[in-house]
């Protein structure tokens, strides 16, 4: 097969499927740049909370403006899910690796890192339900300390810097 067709099949593919590449390839093409997700995390946290901001701002007008109601709700929606993607496809399958529980304090790190990250979804699933600032606030405070959790050389090291 010649590159050209290649190309058509793989686009054809996730048309089909109705679907769009997320977060990375899973290849493994080893091209990772971890912090640029947590950033892309933020910045989609950012917007899931101007987007609840304008819904209820919409929602008060006496002419309410369906079209930009709907709008910035499909915004929102869209944002949760990115940062669903994001958690799930970038660093749950290709950035945590399973670790044996006999490696005691690796072990910790990994199950802390996976706990942070479900807390991240179920704060992201909220903010799909609803318009409450507070699963906002719980999506950057999970964002936080996991970005403490997956940088830290450990989890002592992770409980010094807490005490400084």
């Amino acid at each position: 097969m010649n590159k050209r067709m290649i190309s058509f099949f793989a686009g054809a593919a996730v048309l089909i499927q109705g679907g769009v590449a997320y977060a990375h390839c899973e290849i493994p093409c080893g091209i990772y740049d971890d912090r640029a997700r947590i950033l892309m995390i933020a910045e989609h946290i950012a917007t899931v909370e101007k987007s609840m901001k304008m819904i209820e701002e919409l929602s008060r007008e006496k002419a309410v403006n369906y079209n930009q109601l709907v709008r910035w709700i499909g915004n929102k929606e869209e944002h949760a899910k990115k940062i669903q993607d994001i958690a799930e496809q970038y660093f749950m399958t290709q950035r945590i690796e399973p670790v044996d529980e006999k490696n005691k304090e690796a072990y910790r790190k990994y199950i802390r890192q996976l706990t942070l990250l479900h807390e991240l979804l179920v704060y992201a699933m909220k903010s799909k339900q609803t318009t409450d600032i507070v699963y906002v606030e719980k999506m950057r405070a999970a964002l936080k300390q996991f970005e403490e959790a997956y940088f830290s050389k450990s989890l002592k090291s992770e409980k010094l810097q807490g005490q400084e």
